[in-house]
């Protein structure tokens, strides 16, 4: 789903290769900032490299999918600046990272920190995560993060928030036994309805045993640019961890 603030798209269509998919996946989706040019450079010409190509059938370990082997391979849905997945790819090099995002303008920034560390362990995906998660094969991540969703408050709009008893199954198929799905978010509401959908769901353990295991961070984490916008503005965000059972 998308970062937020941003526009809800959806992917390219399956039936095109890796490079058509890369750029074609941004149609409708030009929002925000003009690029600059070395950004747009490197959609045009870096992004396709790193791309997830969804069209064909993924490999029966995601850890094939980096160039000298990784010991697992971890998800993160929204990424926005980037500034999370970077930070994680820099700490665990060890682990393969695939980051979906939607928005160009987030695209564009992941990619420059991508190229200016020199970083071999991230691969990219342009489109709607449900389609990462039903591509992936079972038991084939270590962790999924959702950081700051975007929350569509409306009650109307509730039917489009990424955590739905759909994605929660489709989650719990794709995560390793005792794999993490771990999500942060500063509105309360959104907060509720992810405890309510993980909680009654049979797959999963929320981890937390004491009110600061969901108050704080976990250890490590890196604050997002939303993050801090969202304390300056005096919002709390509330810390969640779900174990996959089995």
């Amino acid at each position: 789903m998308a970062a937020p603030d941003q526009p809800e798209n959806r992917g390219a269509p399956p039936d095109r290769d890796a490079s058509v998919a890369a750029r074609g996946s941004f149609f409708g989706r030009r929002k925000g900032h003009k690029l600059r040019n070395h950004q747009a450079d490197l959609i045009e010409n870096l992004l396709p490299h790193l791309a997830l190509d969804i069209g064909t059938p993924a490999p029966g370990r995601l850890a094939d999918l980096f160039d000298g082997g990784v010991a697992d391979v971890r998800l993160e849905i929204g990424f926005g600046g980037g500034e999370h997945l970077i930070a994680e790819a820099r700490a665990f090099p060890g682990t393969g990272f695939i980051g979906c995002e939607p928005y160009v303008n987030g695209m564009a920034k992941i990619l420059a920190q991508i190229e200016a560390d020199n970083l071999a362990n991230i691969r990219l995906f342009a489109g709607d995560a449900a389609e990462i998660l039903a591509w992936a094969p079972p038991q084939s991540l270590a962790r999924i993060d959702l950081i700051h969703p975007d929350p569509w408050p409306k009650r109307r709009h509730w039917k489009r928030r990424f955590v739905q008893d759909a994605t929660v199954t489709a989650m719990a198929r794709i995560l390793k036994p005792g794999g993490e799905f771990r999500f942060v978010s500063d509105i309360d509401d959104y907060c509720a309805w992810t405890l309510a959908h993980l909680m009654r769901s049979s797959d999963f353990l929320w981890t937390a045993e004491r009110a600061a295991d969901w108050r704080q961070p976990w250890d490590g984490y890196t604050m997002t640019r939303y993050g801090r916008k969202a304390e300056r503005e005096g919002r709390v965000a509330t810390y969640l961890r779900f174990r996959r059972n089995g």
